[in-house]
């Protein structure tokens, strides 16, 4: 399984430091300590004295408040406060991982602690910044030209253009990193050059690898340009659409099916404004006056394991339809998920301004 980049995690000593402090110190201590945290999130980890950063409780700005009301003063030692029924990660395990930190993230804790064997502190994960820690790789399909944008797209590739002063695709880079998703690599073929510029820099804290296609390969040959482990799984999904569906629910669904893929859908409905007729030769069975017929649409997001898509053939084109459908004929796990949220497939220009729409009422989906 893919590792977690610790780069997730307020892994410098520096940023660590600011969040500890020992049993010893003061109420009146900690309270300048809390005042001092950046972005106004009031916990402190408390460690035992001696050295190593033996976790021994947290402390918030409520459990001074309660201690004070209870009657200690501030110079009362800090370790008479704390709250040592806390919530903590042990050593890593992705499969572990996930699920402890959704159910923290119920009890709205912000800042979690991963201790080592001996109840050291050795991370702190925030999650305001990271949401989950899904083991997966990820690929984002950006080779197409999105002809039906032009003007647009005749200098700009289709994942570049701006909706709300940022790209299309680093909406969906933000929603990887927030789910813990680091290594993350984008197939490129149109206007390669400028998608791979873009991408120079870290995003955040990632580095962001970029891959060209040197002929089609389809909508997902291209993942045989990325190395992989045989064990584990990969999420690939285009890179022009905008969506809020949760990486982490999917993934769960795959891992708890046992899925060799997993389809991300969306509920499609067609209505037919005529009376249908059902007949069995030349016989009406019945009629049915404007019916409407629900299915469920492909949204261009999957779930692969790393055993399935190192079957594919190197150079060799092939569309991501083509390996589901050889997947059911052969009898393996395909399983759906429907996307409950958002899910805007930026095709024509109607779907941009619509996208648009959207983007400027959803502002807290485009932080790190």
């Amino acid at each position: 399984k893919t590792k977690p980049s610790k780069e997730t995690f307020l892994t410098q000593m520096d940023k660590l430091d600011r969040y500890i402090i020992p049993e010893s110190a003061t109420l009146a201590d900690a309270l300048g300590q809390l005042n001092n945290l950046p972005g106004g999130e009031m916990t402190l980890f408390v460690v035992a004295e001696g050295g190593g950063r033996k976790l021994s409780g947290t402390l918030t700005d409520g459990d001074i408040r309660r201690g004070l009301i209870a009657g200690l003063g501030l110079d009362a030692p800090v370790s008479q406060a704390m709250h040592t029924n806390f919530k903590a990660l042990g050593l890593a395990d992705p499969e572990k991982d996930v699920d402890a930190i959704r159910a923290i993230r119920k009890l709205d804790i912000n800042l979690v602690p991963r201790l080592d064997e001996n109840g050291r502190l050795t991370e702190i994960l925030d999650l305001r910044k990271t949401r989950s820690l899904l083991p997966l790789s990820a690929i984002l399909m950006a080779g197409g030209k999105g002809e039906r944008l032009r003007p647009m797209t005749l200098t700009t590739p289709k994942p570049l253009i701006e909706i709300d002063g940022r790209a299309i695709i680093d909406y969906n880079i933000i929603s990887l990193i927030r789910a813990g998703i680091t290594d993350i690599t984008v197939i490129t073929r149109y206007l390669a050059e400028k998608i791979h510029a873009h991408f120079e820099k870290p995003f955040g804290n990632v580095k962001v690898k970029c891959v060209t296609e040197t002929n089609p390969l389809g909508t997902i040959g291209g993942t045989t340009l990325v190395e992989r482990d045989c064990k584990g799984d990969t999420l690939v999904m285009n890179s022009d659409l905008l969506t809020t569906l949760s990486f982490e629910d999917m993934y769960l669904r795959h891992r708890d099916e046992h899925a060799d893929i997993t389809v991300a859908v969306i509920p499609y409905q067609v209505s037919v404004p005529f009376a249908i007729l059902t007949t069995d030769g030349p016989l009406v069975t019945g009629i049915e006056e404007k019916p409407s017929y629900s299915y469920f649409a492909n949204a261009g997001i999957y779930i692969i394991s790393n055993r399935l898509l190192n079957t594919l053939v190197a150079g060799e084109r092939i569309d991501a339809t083509d390996l589901i459908e050889k997947a059911v004929a052969d009898g393996l796990r395909v399983v759906y998920h429907p996307v409950n949220g958002t899910w805007i497939d930026i095709g024509s220009p109607t779907d941009f301004a619509r996208a648009a729409e959207l983007m400027r009422h959803l502002r807290n989906f485009t932080e790190i």
